[in-house]
């Protein structure tokens, strides 16, 4: 039996005994050549494959056990790229061996439990042309794309880059992002809200709490500005209080569907921080030690087994009021899901992370993850009683005195209907100039504001959280037509903000969102935006182009817009998947997407001009030459250089600020990067001062050094 890796070689070993010798081909045993194009476009897009040299002993050992053996067993993953190593050994077998292996089967499981692999054996199966093709379709596409294009980004741009199908278009979200936040004009707008409480009884304490301002009259308030703020802040502190309307519901929360590779991959960023390759590694540990099904999938399927025995776990640990009636079904929005496929679940639900067989944190973490999202995907909705309180504020009517008259009048904030204009004229400020309508009595001006809150009535799956999903928020009992008293109104400035940079986690959401890639390729994707320097991280896990990146999206837009076209590629993706059901032929698909491209390919070497990435300045000067350093890209981040290169290679390390204090000589702490990217922690000072930690350093109080000042942090080194 031929499987993938060690590891799931000797978790099968356990099942199968001493009459199956089991043996892992490490991975893919051949691929197109590194050095050249590798695919005939002349004779339907027929793939040149190579066996890597650090393979060839390997496959040689192989092909002799095969041979000798009675019978081969394929046993490699249950996906395309998995039925393509199980296509590709039996191919280097036959050749390599004397005489062709025809007594060959190809077993498939999602899980490497006994059940499911003595299930498999009892269906053994050929290997899937189909399957076979759509994964061959894709890497000749890969080639087709990222032969071609790269040479010419080096000749047109800068040497060293490379773009790629799925690359480009993951690419082009971060860019297109971070224009739209460059060109982003913030908006002012004013929140105001006001503290009330229940008129107080005696020996009572009434509970203050908030209601925010939704409309004016019968208009949504929309507050743009400091004079428009504070005439409604002024109309709110004199205004009267009562309840208008209580409206009490019971909502039902529902849990979310059990993990696909998309959604182990966001939430293992947000919540511990991982990068996607990192949550692959750790999910492919676990799935080759059978503790959980294969991670690699975009389906929320569930084996009726799998549901029975966590109902079951449900009942049996928390009560039968935490398990549903029926159980839970879930269906995938992407069109283009494999459905036969199941979603990430433990293979055995009793085993807790507590209760895992493994020593590595990282690992029980995710475990975690996994195991309490199939378990509550199958809980009953938590009941969350919610309540909306309207509050009406009158002030008024007041005497307005001697009213202007206007030939133009203006709306008061927020207001534009013809009766509030009316109003409006009344709120006026007026100048004493006598008028046909000596005094005035204003019209009462109302407010309407809105509190709300929110309680935990039945936790439902919340229980499985030490942390429920919702912050309760918790209002007295209260009665429509209460009167209230104000406390307090307050106001505040804010502006619109514009939208958010990418986290690893949000990318990949909006990556199967578009349906662009498959989810063997979110993390690989992202992973090589990182190698050829197009992205970087930024605070708070964001991500953002490099002016490298940049540059070649503008290239690739000018000359090449289809390459990064979200539909366009959301289309290719579509046409491998119906290679993979047989509904269209490899060479076909290649044959339309390759005449236009080598067209147009040929067509920009000749006619594109050279592109040229922007350089960021420092405002620094060369030490060594006096030429102004520059900021270029590495492996591990920024780092300061000189634009003299190659003339002059003097760099230096790119320090963040601490806001600590050294502890030898009062400079500021920074923290940098060596060459290697390990992070430390020194003093701006140096050469000066060569004081630096490995660790974090801790925080030393200093006293104040005149009257006033507040007092420094002092790092002491870490320990």
């Amino acid at each position: 039996m031929i499987v993938e890796s060690p590891t799931k070689a000797r978790t099968l070993a356990q099942f199968l005994g001493p009459d199956y010798k089991i043996t892992a081909s490490m991975g893919h045993v051949r691929d197109l050549p590194r050095g050249e194009f590798g695919v005939d476009v002349e004779h339907n897009f027929e793939p040149k494959y190579v066996i890597p040299k650090e393979k060839i002993k390997a496959v040689h050992v192989l092909a002799k056990e095969a041979a000798a053996a009675d019978s081969l067993w394929l046993a490699t993953d249950p996906d395309r790229e998995g039925e393509a190593i199980a296509w590709n050994l039996l191919q280097v077998i036959n050749e390599k061996a004397k005489s062709k292996v025809k007594d060959y089967q190809r077993v498939v499981f999602h899980e490497i439990t006994r059940d499911a692999v003595m299930e498999a054996f009892r269906h053994p199966r050929k290997i899937d042309d189909f399957l076979v093709d759509a994964q061959q379709a894709r890497r000749i596409l890969d080639r087709l794309v990222g032969y071609k294009l790269s040479p010419l980004l080096w000749k047109k741009v800068k040497s060293g880059l490379s773009a790629g199908r799925v690359q480009s278009v993951a690419l082009r979200l971060v860019v297109d992002r971070e224009r739209e936040i460059e060109g982003f004009k913030p908006v002012e707008y004013w929140e105001i809200w006001v503290e009330v409480s229940q008129v107080s009884k005696v020996s009572q304490v009434s509970k203050v709490f908030r209601a925010n301002l939704i409309k004016i009259g019968e208009e949504k308030a929309e507050i743009s500005n400091k004079d428009q703020a504070e005439k409604v802040v002024g109309d709110l502190e004199k205004a009267a209080y009562k309840i208008l309307k209580v409206e009490a519901k019971d909502a039902k929360k529902y849990p979310n569907p059990p993990f696909t590779t998309s959604t182990l991959q966001q939430i293992a960023a947000s919540r511990l921080g991982y990068a996607p390759k990192r949550t692959m590694r750790i999910a492919q540990d676990l799935y080759e030690q059978g503790l959980i099904t294969y991670m690699r999938t975009d389906s929320v399927n569930l084996s009726p087994k799998a549901v029975l025995a966590t109902r079951k776990y449900i009942a049996d640990t928390f009560g039968k009021e935490y398990l549903p009636a029926n159980a839970r079904h879930y269906k995938v929005k992407s069109r283009l899901a494999q459905e036969a496929h199941e979603a990430i679940r433990p293979t055995n639900i009793s085993v807790t992370s507590n209760t895992l067989n493994v020593t590595s944190n990282d690992h029980k973490k995710l475990y975690d993850l996994i195991w309490k999202r199939m378990v509550v995907c199958q809980m009953a909705e938590a009941v969350v009683a919610e309540t909306a309180v309207d509050v009406e504020a009158i002030a008024g009517p007041v005497s307005l005195g001697p009213v202007a008259r206007s030939s133009h009048p203006t709306s008061a904030v927020g207001l534009n209907s013809n009766r509030d204009q009316d109003h409006s004229s009344d709120l006026r400020a007026l100048d004493g100039t006598p008028s046909a309508r000596a005094t005035q009595t204003a019209t009462p001006r109302t407010y309407l504001l809105r509190a709300s809150g929110q309680k935990v009535k039945f936790d439902g799956w919340y229980r499985v959280y030490e942390k429920a999903p919702i912050t309760e928020q918790l209002l007295p009992a209260l009665s429509e037509g209460e009167d209230l008293d104000l406390k307090k109104v307050n106001s505040e400035q804010k502006f619109t903000e514009p939208p958010a940079r990418y986290t690893e986690a949000t990318l990949i959401r909006d990556l199967e969102k578009h349906d662009i890639g498959r989810p063997s390729t979110y993390a690989p994707t992202i992973s090589t935006l990182y190698e050829r320097i197009y992205i970087e991280k930024l605070e708070s896990k964001k991500i953002g182009p490099t002016p490298v990146g940049e540059t070649v999206i503008d290239f690739l837009e000018k000359y090449f817009p289809d390459i990064i076209d979200l539909a366009f590629t959301a289309k290719m993706e579509e046409d491998l998947d119906k290679i993979a059901q047989g509904e269209e032929k490899l060479a076909e698909v290649m044959g339309g997407f390759w005449g236009p491209f080598e067209e147009k390919v040929e067509k920009v070497e000749e006619e594109a001009g050279k592109m040229k990435v922007e350089v960021e300045e420092t405002g620094e000067m060369c030490e060594k030459c006096g030429k102004p350093m520059v900021i270029r890209y590495g492996r591990f981040g920024k780092f300061m250089a000189c634009s003299g290169f190659p003339q002059c290679k003097n760099t230096k390390t790119m320090a963040a600020p601490t806001g600590m204090i050294c502890p030898n000589d009062d400079g500021e702490v920074v923290v940098k990067k060596t060459h290697r990217g390990k992070t430390f922690w020194g003093c701006a000072n140096y050469p000066k001062c060569k004081w630096a930690s490995w660790t974090k350093p801790s925080f030393v109080r200093l006293g104040r050094t005149t009257a006033g000042e507040p007092d420094l942090p002092k790092a002491k080194e870490g320990v």
